[in-house]
């Protein structure tokens, strides 16, 4: 049976409880232990799909088609442990389940309550798995005292109650502000969070203190007196320059000893940090500097492109190379020339998106890219709008377009290169959509295979002629275009197995130009970059070079 970690978080959100519990999961695995994380969502909405990336960030993809929290983007890059469907659930999954289960007579007339239906499902997804991993780390979203996590707080509490005595404890993560006035950092926040959590009937066994400035030993003692905590498991946790040092951070500081001592084991096996140590030398003995423009429009918001942020550091990683990257918005490319705003930039990737805001100016900077041979890399909608560019302004078709911007206006303007995709193979069986479907987990999710054509530029990339990455789309390159377009050197190089969905596009005559359906940045790793964003940060460094 698993041990279980739940880590909680309080005084305020966006302390870092993903990071910490990632890195937390790479420490237990350093010595020797297997781990699986899970994330359990206080919103109501059923998953993360149909929000803004405003709202809620990036929306993560697992292998299996779940979209899930970005939270389980930094559990895979930090741990190498593939997340599934079973490892992110919100409120509203829940709620949802309990409600078909209460139609269908499930509950034999009962009335259904919060408890104990609501956390008993709670309790039964917490458990899926047991028996797979030495150490199962559950995250709890929003910050204890949030009306709709007390359910996730009763049912934690409960799940700790009916498990033998030592197989769970908690982990609470709080701020320690500090006051430039008195030049004092003040304890009393945490001190309340503690006293919120233990009035609902759990005491946290670790606590994990941020803080922008050194936390003396006295006020480790006295957090620890005032919340009844060890003072030796009261863990600071300090702002680093990179994510990728928390492992050795933490370790450092103690959090994974304290973990192993709040479960009594002892002694505890010695930690393997080779894998850290390595990747904390490629990021701060890095040889140059390459500039990378991500050309899209949620780039107020950086968590919106997450993934793409990190794959970009792991490409440079592999090169030993720095990654500047910079957000530059695609709208003002709709009326403006993008000259002024893509030059220095020894690289361009666009990203994926939704709708047409910004899309005129994904084109241009994809023309851009290609007139001037700057390495392009176009994932989702990027490699859509590099098709339609290479449409209308190599191969004449003047009103290519993307089926997608007609539906969303209710009128027909574009010669549709992209179409809404009805049906594709999956596994044994074929999906079909319509356009009216619901929006909420309708699209082309997970994991699917492509065929690599010989002699490729992306098989020479990945190293052979098969690859399996995850996609997330509902609009397609219209292989009927595909004679057309490869007449003028745009090569479809990556078709799905069955030759009907073009996956992956490149320009013959281009030094480094590649379009991609899928999104290869949710599975690179800072110990195992993705293949194509090690290869784009060798084709910008051999740029910079030449400038």
């Amino acid at each position: 049976m698993a041990r279980y970690i739940f880590i909680t978080g309080g005084v305020v959100s966006s302390l870092g409880k993903g990071l910490t519990s990632a890195a937390l999961g790479a420490l237990l695995q350093a010595r020797g232990y297997t781990v699986r994380l899970r994330k359990l969502d206080p919103y109501l909405n059923v998953d993360p799909g149909t929000m803004s990336p405003f709202e809620h960030g990036e929306v993560f993809v697992t292998d299996d088609g779940a979209e899930t929290d970005l939270d389980l983007g930094h559990y895979e890059r930090f741990t190498g442990v593939a997340a599934r469907n079973t490892d992110s659930v919100s409120s509203g999954r829940i709620y949802t389940n309990v409600l078909e289960k209460e139609r269908r007579g499930d509950y034999l007339g009962k009335t259904i309550q919060v408890i104990p239906h609501v956390t008993n499902e709670i309790k039964e997804f917490i458990e899926i798995g047991d028996d797979e991993v030495d150490f199962m780390l559950c995250e709890i979203g929003g910050t204890v005292g949030d009306i709709e996590a007390l359910p996730f707080f009763e049912a934690i509490r409960q799940f700790s109650q009916e498990r033998p005595r030592g197989q769970c404890i908690f982990m609470h993560l709080t701020l320690l502000p500090y006051l430039a006035a008195s030049g004092e950092l003040k304890t009393k926040p945490t001190q309340h969070s503690v006293k919120e959590l233990r009035s609902i009937g759990i005491a946290p066994d670790v606590l994990v203190c941020r803080s922008e400035h050194p936390i003396p030993d006295k006020e480790r003692a006295k957090i620890g007196l005032f919340c009844n905590v060890r003072q030796e498991s009261v863990i600071p946790a300090y702002d680093l320059k990179s994510i990728y040092e928390a492992p050795m951070a933490y370790h450092n500081v103690g959090l994974d000893q304290a973990v192993l001592d709040a479960f009594q084991i002892a002694p505890a096996p010695k930690p393997d940090l080779s894998r850290w140590e390595d990747v904390e030398d490629r990021i701060h003995n890095a040889e140059g500097e390459v500039k990378v423009a991500v050309v899209g429009k949620y780039t107020q918001l950086e968590d919106a492109y997450k993934s793409i942020k990190e794959a970009l550091t792991h490409g440079g990683m592999a090169n030993r190379t720095r990654v500047k990257l910079e957000w530059v918005d695609a709208e003002p490319f709709d009326k403006e020339d993008p000259a002024p705003y893509l030059e220095g930039f020894h690289a361009i990737l666009v990203p994926g998106g939704f709708g047409e805001r910004g899309t005129e100016g994904k084109i241009k900077a994809a023309q851009y890219a290609r007139e001037h041979k700057i390495p392009y890399l176009g994932i989702c909608l990027g490699m859509q709008m590099a098709v339609v560019e290479a449409a209308r302004n190599v191969a004449g078709i003047k009103d290519a377009g993307s089926e997608e911007f007609d539906h969303e206006a209710g009128e027909t303007r574009f010669t549709p290169v992209i179409y809404h995709l009805k049906e594709w193979v999956q596994g044994n069986y074929k999906v079909k959509r319509k356009v009216g479907d619901d929006k909420g987990g309708t699209m082309r999710l997970g994991a699917y295979s492509a065929t690599l054509a010989e002699g490729s530029n992306v098989a020479r990339i990945y190293g052979g002629t098969e690859l399996e990455e995850r996609h997330r789309h509902r609009y397609e390159v219209d292989a009927k275009y595909r004679e057309q377009l490869e007449a003028c050197g745009l090569k479809f190089s990556g078709m799905s197995p069955d030759g009907r969905l073009p996956e992956i596009v490149e320009w013959e005559d281009h030094p480094w130009f590649i379009g991609v359906q899928f999104h290869p940045e949710l599975k690179s790793k800072p110990f195992d970059p993705a293949p194509l964003f090690a290869d784009f940060v060798r084709a910008a460094k051999d740029i910079e070079r030449l400038v």
